[in-house]
């Protein structure tokens, strides 16, 4: 070991000077730590000096076999290369933001007669729409686009349902749409409310309450009660949505609040999404491989790994001062193609959000810190149940979903430490098989899951569950051991008796008689909200492929229409409702559809 560290420090003496990017690699060559630094020779050779009691810099070295280094031509070069890496390498001594999501927007098409306001995650078209957000949740833009619709009575039906339409649908008679698509609101008067909500949307509030005003005054002169009425409770709802705002009126900006905090060796990231001036939202992050890091270190690697993959807002106010904010700033405005200011010590507005992204970084980590805690009671419950050795850690549980035997689908749910692990789901369309063998089902399922799980090196979990009883049981225990698998316990979950919970019966192995849980066990509370979760995940599958196969089936069956004149129709119509419902003439109009094929889709569809 000493001879492999002189030789890693004598390789760090004949660096250069000048600033850029190190590399820490282990004997498979596989990078475990990416750094920068200003001076190449003086930040690495500091790694070997005597002084050096760094609990993490210790552990970096004892796993470094070699060292690479990339010199740059500034500091912020070697920044934004850092933060390449380490998305590229995801290396163990490097903090690593976990957020693989696209954040929602809400999208308006301003190119169309009557524009609509939906929700949009994805690519923009710029040319076509304007985009408003970033939202912290698919909730936040529900919200606010529910909040358009009572107010401003503007359409969200999609283009296909909105050309189709013959009369007023139920949005209409509800209120939340003034109806264009049936001429039930005139074209400038739609658009006055479409420019109202924009300037909502811009945070111009008072601007909208003041022409509501005037509208709702010249209303009431020409004796127009009734539309006099609706303004007043437009400018009534305008306000009470201004009351549950936090808006700094005088300042229109865009702004994220960050905030982190640590609580038990753990951190988390709060995020405040200010957009014109109006809090949207916030989002909350726990960076993983934290230990052994200052804070310092995690809300930078935050920023730069965070603004890597999401638009800035010209401002980002954080509650730490870090040393290199000037340096951070240049390297995320170089990334992003947008100026932005990284401000620590604020007044007023600002001071303010930060302090509100203060509290929801709290109490976030107060409720993810909660939520560790019950789950590690839970897992430690069951071992004991169990007679488990060790604390069990993971559990992958299956469910299989079916109606009359029909289009049959398994799933595989993961459980951890972390709770529920999402990008180890799996499901299974069950084929080859007799209709209703849920026995034939499960033990497929299980050997295609686990049979891959031994090819693909992959690591095995602590217990199987099954949803199910001793006949289920008995197919796991046989798959596992066809497999080559064992010393894993398989637990098994049967309903009781009229399908309530508090009677459900648990089966370890091969055991004839169900392990005996009190009605509040933690253990037995924990096996059903993963089988729950297993059934949902087998539920939602099965009635996707049914729901497809309904959508499909009858114009598959049509002689001429094949997949691409098929995806036309459910395009142009939305739906096989409205395709039934449609004239020879309509059919014509769809791409790929001539008088002879809209007479024989016509005809299957009104045969009688």
């Amino acid at each position: 070991m000493n001879q492999r560290l002189n030789t890693l420090k004598n390789y760090s003496k004949r660096l250069s000077n000048r600033p850029g990017v190190y590399c820490m690699m282990n004997t498979k060559e596989v990078v475990i730590y990416v750094g920068k630094a200003k001076n190449l020779k003086k930040r690495v050779s500091s790694y070997f000096t005597s002084n050096n009691s760094k609990e993490k810099q210790e552990a970096i070295l004892k796993d470094t076999d070699s060292i690479s280094v990339t010199v740059t031509r500034t500091e912020r070069e070697a920044l934004i290369l850092e933060n390449t890496l380490i998305k590229k390498h995801s290396p163990k001594f490097n903090v690593l933001l976990k957020d693989g999501k696209s954040y929602p927007y809400i999208e308006v098409n301003t190119k169309h007669q009557f524009p609509r306001f939906s929700f949009h995650r994805g690519k923009k078209n710029i040319k076509q729409s304007e985009y408003f957000g970033p939202y912290p949740n698919v909730n936040a833009v529900r919200n606010t686009l529910s909040q358009l619709q009572k107010i401003f009575l503007l359409r969200n039906c999609d283009e296909s349902f909105y050309r189709n339409r013959s009369r007023p649908c139920l949005q209409f008679q509800i209120k939340r749409c003034s109806g264009p698509c049936v001429n039930m609101v005139s074209e400038e008067e739609y658009r006055f409310n479409v420019d109202q909500a924009l300037d909502y949307l811009k945070g111009n509030d008072q601007s909208i309450i003041d022409k509501f005003i005037a509208k709702m005054d010249d209303a009431s002169s020409q004796q127009d009660y009734e539309k006099a009425a609706f303004f007043r409770d437009q400018i009534s709802s305008l306000k009470v949505i201004q009351s549950h705002q936090f808006v700094d009126g005088s300042n229109i900006i865009n702004v994220d609040a960050i905030s982190l905090c640590e609580s038990s060796g753990m951190f988390c990231i709060s995020v405040l999404f200010i957009r014109k001036g109006q809090i949207l939202g916030n989002r909350s992050f726990y960076p993983k491989r934290t230990r052994m890091t200052d804070p310092d270190e995690i809300l930078e690697s935050f920023l730069m790994q965070y603004y890597s993959e999401h638009q800035p807002p010209e401002e980002i106010l954080v509650n730490f001062n870090l040393g290199n904010i000037k340096l951070l700033s240049e390297a995320i405005t170089d990334e992003s193609g947008v100026k932005v200011k990284i401000k620590h010590r604020v007044k007023s507005y600002r001071r303010k959000w930060l302090e509100i992204a203060t509290s929801n970084a709290v109490e976030s980590l107060k409720s993810k810190l909660a939520s560790k805690a019950s789950i590690e009671a839970q897992l430690f419950d069951l071992s004991e149940i169990i007679d488990n050795e060790v604390i069990v850690q993971h559990i992958e549980c299956f469910d299989v979903s079916h109606i009359m035997g029909d289009k049959c689908v398994a799933s595989c749910v993961s459980f951890n430490r972390e709770g529920f692990n999402k990008k180890d789901y799996r499901r299974f369309n069950i084929s080859g098989i007799k209709k209703g063998d849920d026995y034939a089902a499960m033990s497929q399922a299980l050997n295609r899951h686990y049979s891959r799980s031994i090819k693909e090196s992959r690591a095995l979990p602590d217990i199987v569950l099954v949803d199910g009883g001793k006949g289920q049981v008995n197919i796991a225990m046989n798959v596992l051991k066809d497999l080559g698998i064992i010393g894993i316990p398989v637990l098994g979950i049967a309903k009781g008796s009229r399908r309530h919970s508090s009677q459900d019966r648990v089966f370890l192995n091969d055991n004839k008689t169900p392990l005996r849980l009190s009605k509040n066990s933690s253990a037995k509370f924990l096996v059903q909200s993963i089988r729950d979760e297993a059934h949902r995940f087998a539920i939602t599958g099965h009635r996707n492929k049914k729901r497809k196969r309904l959508l499909t089936s009858d114009i598959q069956s049509i002689d001429g229409i094949g997949p691409s004149k098929k995806r036309n129709l459910l395009k142009q119509f939305g739906g096989m409702q409205e395709i039934k419902r449609a004239s020879v003439e309509d059919l014509m109009t769809v791409r790929g559809i001539n008088d002879n094929l809209a007479k024989k889709i016509y005809k299957h569809f009104n045969a009688s």
